[in-house]
């Protein structure tokens, strides 16, 4: 077994303290992955805190690594030693089902295996990516072009790709009228690649202070959400909403904002559900639909997409040290757009 360093939840809601353990030996299939960074994600925190239920303790966090390969089984033929790769929000899935058959690994209908608070086939527990290494299946890792630097990519894994999976799936593209709701980490990376879609954006947040940072993100327009008549204005004005909040707010008001046929797609979760008003979406053939994450196929094609295009994730680079306080700063919204640990921190 390997042993590992890293940062781990004891318990729901306690502090991240340093916790060792002990990860699986490099199988035939497997790669090991010296993590240099990893992203905190909202979901980090509402696992950590065990808001949505179901959390695995002690939890090692965790879901958008990036490091280099430095050792390799004897039956994978995609990676090499020295090479450059990501683990993204799962590490396995039953790879049958008709969801994995096409690529879908995410819907698998037997559930995929997440890379940290989730139990393998041996009944061992994940953990994930604030650790100094990982053992994965090659099949489910990704490769992480040259063009990217190792920090600006670890987000992308989730906050890329749950943004870019959605966008291509709707179609959304040039012609169309985009609102992104919250200018936070998945906001401001759905504005990028959207913008690189050549689609108009518009940014609805509550807060004027995001201004400047949506039009240097690119997007078009930017609108403040608590002011008198903003959102009256707005009526009937787009093709799609991407919700990027996980806090708990009224989709009824971003329903009427969509014209006809058009589509409210979720990608935030809050903790709490909400209550919904059904004519304004029968009356004009609108819809509400749900998106989570991607294909390791799909999440590949955004890291191509995102190299061409240059795009990567605004970072504020911590040392594990720090991860506690940004946690909080997190919840408050104190960062510009996604923290992302240095590992070499717990070296």
């Amino acid at each position: 077994m390997l042993q590992t360093k890293s940062y781990a939840a004891m318990t729901a809601k306690a502090t991240l303290t340093p916790f060792s353990f002990e990860r699986r030996e490099v199988g035939p299939r497997d790669i090991l992955i010296t993590i240099t960074h990893c992203g905190i994600c909202h979901s980090d925190i509402h696992q950590a805190r065990d808001e949505w239920g179901g959390s695995i303790f002690p939890m090692v966090p965790g879901h958008e690594i990036v490091g280099t390969v430095t050792r390799v089984g004897t039956e994978v033929t995609t990676f090499k030693t020295g090479d450059r790769a990501g683990v993204g929000c799962f590490v396995d899935s039953c790879r049958s089902c008709a969801s994995c058959r096409e690529g879908l690994e995410q819907y698998c209908e037997k559930g995929m295996l997440l890379t940290y608070s989730g139990r393998d086939k041996d009944g061992r527990v994940t953990q994930g990516g604030y650790s100094t290494q990982i053992v994965v299946d090659a099949q489910y890792a990704l490769r992480i072009p040259a063009v990217l630097s190792a920090a600006g990519a670890a987000p992308l894994l989730c906050a890329g790709i749950t943004t870019y999976s959605p966008l291509r799936h709707w179609g959304v593209g040039k012609y169309h009228k985009l609102a992104v709701v919250g200018l936070g980490g998945l906001g401001h990376m759905a504005v990028k690649i959207a913008r690189a879609f050549g689609t108009e954006v518009t940014v609805l947040s509550t807060s004027e202070s995001k201004r400047a940072d949506a039009l240097r993100l690119g997007a078009h327009k930017f609108v403040v959400t608590s002011q008198p008549m903003a959102l009256v204005r707005l009526q009937r004005h787009f093709d799609f909403i991407l919700d990027t909040v996980s806090a708990p707010h009224d989709y009824n008001t971003l329903v009427n904002l969509l014209k006809t046929d058009g589509t409210l797609i979720l990608v935030g979760a809050p903790e709490k559900p909400t209550l919904l008003e059904p004519f304004p979406l029968i009356l004009h053939r609108r819809r509400i639909a749900g998106s989570v994450i991607g294909g390791i196929r799909e999440t590949q094609d955004m890291l191509n997409f995102c190299a061409e295009h240059k795009i990567e994730s605004d970072i504020e680079v911590i040392p594990i040290q720090q991860v506690n306080e940004a946690y909080e700063r997190v919840l408050k919204g104190d960062v510009r757009f996604r923290f992302v640990i240095d590992l070499a921190s717990l070296r």
